[in-house]
């Protein structure tokens, strides 16, 4: 894209990848990404805030080819995705200086190889005039790493969040649209990357509380030129109470699971909780991402393989683990053909998860008459611990 303006003096020059399918080897990007950059200039200095994605360095070095002189480079983050660029643009502008965080200076040097003599470290709530215009810097530790930033631009009350409040989605609009597609969007980038960090998000919420913010400019995916739509979802995915929604994550090998699950998902739905059911053979794990952040329930399903879990399931476990969803519940189901260990090895692999561990529900072979009325019990009991949680 070329360069674009947001608000006088402020310019989009970042770089949106339609066909990326893939972040970090882990991640599914079903609706690609943008590497947000922006120029702010005053009419003294100008400041660069971020840069994007290697792959994308040429779009960028030809959106500031307009740019005659640079005095900034902000770097709010030093993933690549964001600062991967800053060696070109220090080359092409080598009277600028990178304005980061104490903590990002020896993570930008390590990892870029940016010589000391070209940074410039500020202090959290410090401020940069570019005359006419004035950063800045809010330090939001953890919001995904411990070197990040964002700025708030005070004369034109545009937040430059970051990864906070970002998505993976490229369009061809500058700015929020389609809030059905960006909320999908901006709630499976929560989910894949915020969400562990939920409890330190609720404080940085509160740092910027107090500041009047009309936009919001993300390092990925469409402005907000309504913030509080953005900011109205993280206080609800960040809050500490869970849905009356239950997440089934499950894998069958030769079909008992399968029968087992089935009635489960049945059991739930009489007692009027409803079921995100995902089959681990073919799934999106940031559709699994996006469940966890309201569930209140967690259950695996799995059979043994030798006398553990399936690894599918085991990656489910570890995922959900990883990801810290404010989950109150969790239990197993599953079969085995000769011995097992299912439920002792599923449950040492969740120790993040602060929740109650349900009694599992684990037959030999197929399903029979007992193990259908434990699958029913199992789901009743579910929905009365949703009841007396008051989950809505």
């Amino acid at each position: 894209m070329k360069p674009r303006k947001i608000r006088d003096g402020v310019l989009s020059l970042g770089a949106v990848d339609w066909d990326r399918r893939l972040f970090d080897g882990l991640i599914p990007l079903p609706d690609g990404t943008s590497y947000n950059a922006y120029l702010v200039s005053g009419n003294r200095k100008t400041a660069l805030l971020d840069t994007v994605d290697p792959t994308k360095r040429d779009v960028l070095l030809e959106n500031l080819a307009g740019v005659p002189s640079l005095d900034y480079v902000i770097s709010h983050h030093a993933e690549q995705d964001h600062s991967g660029v800053i060696p070109a643009v220090l080359e092409k502008y080598p009277e600028a200086k990178v304005v980061c965080t104490p903590k990002a200076e020896g993570i930008l040097a390590d990892h870029l190889g940016v010589a000391k003599d070209r940074f410039l470290t500020v202090e959290d709530r410090e401020t940069l005039s570019l005359g006419d215009r004035t950063l800045e810097f809010i330090f939001t530790p953890w919001v995904h790493w411990p070197e990040t930033m964002v700025t708030y631009l005070r004369e034109s009350k545009i937040l430059f969040s970051c990864d906070w409040f970002g998505s993976h989605l490229a369009q061809s609009e500058l700015a929020v649209t389609d809030e059905g597609r960006v909320y999908e969007a901006a709630k499976r980038y929560y989910a894949e990357i915020m969400m562990p960090f939920r409890t330190v998000i609720q404080n940085n919420m509160k740092k910027i509380k107090e500041l009047q913010v009309e936009m919001i400019a993300p390092s990925h995916g469409p402005v907000y030129e309504k913030p509080e739509f953005i900011v109205e979802s993280y206080r609800d995915w960040i809050s500490d109470v869970p849905k009356n929604r239950a997440v089934i994550a499950y894998i069958s090998m030769h079909g008992s699971t399968e029968v087992m699950i089935q009635r489960l998902v049945s059991a739930l739905a009489a007692n009027d909780v409803p079921v995100f059911q995902f089959d681990l053979a073919d799934s999106d794990i940031g559709k699994l991402a996006i469940a966890l952040v309201d569930a209140a329930t967690i259950v695996i399903g799995t059979p043994a393989v030798h006398v553990g879990p399936h690894p599918k399931a085991a990656s489910a476990a570890f995922l959900a683990n990883a990801l810290r969803p404010k989950a109150k519940f969790a239990t197993l189901v599953g079969s085995y053909g000769w011995n097992q260990k299912i439920a002792e090895q599923i449950a040492a692999m969740i120790p993040n998860l602060k929740v109650e561990v349900l009694s599992p529900v684990i037959c030999r072979g197929r399903p029979h008459k007992k193990d259908f009325e434990a699958l029913d019990e199992l789901g009743a009991a579910i929905a009365r611990k949703h009841k007396d949680a008051r989950l809505t």
